[in-house]
């Protein structure tokens, strides 16, 4: 397709194109925006037009899927532009002193609640708490892999039937 045939064809559907933009964004600036970002991609793609078939359609689509591309990457940007006053948390929080009485608490009331649970669960649950393997507590505690990531999980489900009954304190 040659400029002047492309031009031709652009003018020829810009009132209906423009509509359809209007109909998609519900806004005239965005409208304007979509309208001049599908006649850029649309002239930058020309040579993939097939001649012969419907250019009104072609350009319909490509207006189409450059709204949807617009939209998600908006959508997504949504967070990153909240405005500061939501922001001001953070910036009170940063300034503070961390202080680990709270989780120390936290830690001492489920230290508590496990001490509720059979040692047979509660020592392979917190061996794995601090860090080790499965395989590690196997051999330590000299039973079979399977066994040990049952006792874990059992573990965990009793406490949180313990945590579900009362309240951790804070």
């Amino acid at each position: 397709m040659t400029n002047q045939q492309f031009l031709s064809e652009m003018d020829r559907l810009e009132n209906i194109l423009f509509s359809f933009a209007l109909r998609l964004t519900r806004n005239y600036e965005d409208a304007q925006d979509l309208m001049q970002e599908t006649m850029l991609r649309a002239y930058k793609h020309r040579e993939k037009f097939v001649m012969g078939t419907n250019f009104k359609s072609w350009a319909s689509t490509i207006m189409r899927n450059t709204y949807i591309n617009r939209y998600r990457k908006m959508k997504n940007r949504r967070h990153v532009n909240e405005p500061v006053e939501n922001m001001l948390y953070a910036v009170e929080i940063s300034n503070a002193i961390a202080n680990g009485g709270e989780s120390n608490m936290r830690m001492k009331e489920l230290e508590r609640k496990l001490k509720q649970v059979n040692k047979l669960y509660s020592v392979p649950f917190l061996m794995f708490y601090r860090g080790y393997e499965y395989k590690e507590i196997a051999g330590y505690l000299n039973i079979p892999i399977g066994t040990v990531k049952s006792r874990i999980f059992l573990a965990r489900k009793k406490l949180k039937a313990l945590i579900g009954e009362r309240p951790i304190a804070v």
